[in-house]
């Protein structure tokens, strides 16, 4: 991460998933069948909709989270990422750097509460 003169603007999560109806689809099904896997969607939905505590924790922070798919991100937004989904970054005023990677959001094992904090460790090292 940067210094705390850079200042942290918003996190930006990109599942590895497509946004359409087909892909979301798809997506279920694969993930039920063990075929395919996507540890940010493990923290921010359910089985069938999005948890609660991802609701409560998005809409305590404060900083901004928003959440993308594969398919529907800003070009900057995938171009930082890399074709590494999922992925969390974060949007400092010099540019976006990862605040997540593949493997350690797998490290959550879909723990919405334990994200949480993680993420709000990065915001008070930001606030010193």
């Amino acid at each position: 991460m940067t210094t705390n003169q850079d200042s942290l603007i918003e996190f930006i999560g990109i599942y590895d998933a497509d946004s359409t109806l087909i892909g979301e689809m798809s997506y279920w099904i694969s993930a039920r069948l063990g075929k395919s896997h996507c540890s940010l969607c493990e923290i921010t939905h359910g089985m069938f909709t999005m948890k609660s505590e991802w609701k409560d924790c998005t809409a305590s922070l404060s900083i901004p989270f928003q959440t993308f798919h594969r398919n529907d991100a800003p070009y900057d937004v995938l171009e930082a990422a890399s074709g590494r989904f999922p992925l969390v970054l974060a949007r400092f005023e010099s540019g976006l750097q990862v605040a997540f990677n593949q493997v350690e959001l797998e490290h959550f094992n879909g723990d919405t509460q334990r994200f949480r904090n993680a993420l709000e460790k990065i915001i008070s090292k930001q606030s010193q």
